[in-house]
C-alpha cells in the first residue's frame, strides 16, 4: 500500500546541472544530494527537502515543460514566502501570484526550464 510522497521531479534538457544548481540550490535553498552512482550517467541533480523528500532534476532529451503540472513547495509562512518571492523577483525569475485559496498565500514561478512550480503558505 501507499505510505506517502517520497520525492517529485521535474525535467530539464541536458547539460542543466549548473542551471538547477544555481535555481534549486542557491536561490530556493535546497540542499543537493549525491545521486546513487548506478544513476549519475544520466545527469541531472537531486535536491533534498527539509521534510526527508526528494526535488529531482531529471535530463530529459525531450524536454517540454507541461503548461499545468507542477510541484507545489510548502513555506513556513507568509513572511518567508514574502522573502522568496523577494529573491526570485531580483533574479529575474517571473512571478504570477493566486489569491483563490482562503488561507493560503499562493505564488507560482517558473525553473529555468520553464517547469512551473508553486510556492505555498498558510497566512493564518
Amino acid at each position: 500500500m501507499i505510505v506517502g510522497l517520497d520525492h517529485v521531479q521535474v525535467s530539464a534538457p541536458a547539460g542543466c546541472e549548473a542551471a538547477a544548481r544555481g535555481f534549486y540550490g542557491e536561490l530556493l535553498g535546497l540542499e543537493e544530494v549525491d545521486k546513487p552512482e548506478v544513476l549519475r550517467h544520466r545527469g541531472g541533480v537531486w535536491f533534498a527537502l527539509p521534510d526527508g523528500r526528494g526535488l529531482h532534476v531529471g535530463v530529459d532529451g525531450a524536454h517540454v515543460p507541461g503548461a499545468r503540472s507542477h510541484p507545489a513547495l510548502r513555506l513556513e509562512g507568509a513572511a518567508a514566502l514574502a522573502l522568496l518571492v523577494d529573491r526570485l523577483v531580483r533574479a529575474g525569475a517571473p512571478i504570477e501570484r493566486d489569491a483563490a485559496l482562503p488561507g493560503v498565500a499562493r505564488v507560482h514561478t517558473r525553473d529555468p526550464f520553464g517547469n512551473r512550480l508553486e510556492l505555498v503558505a498558510p497566512t493564518a
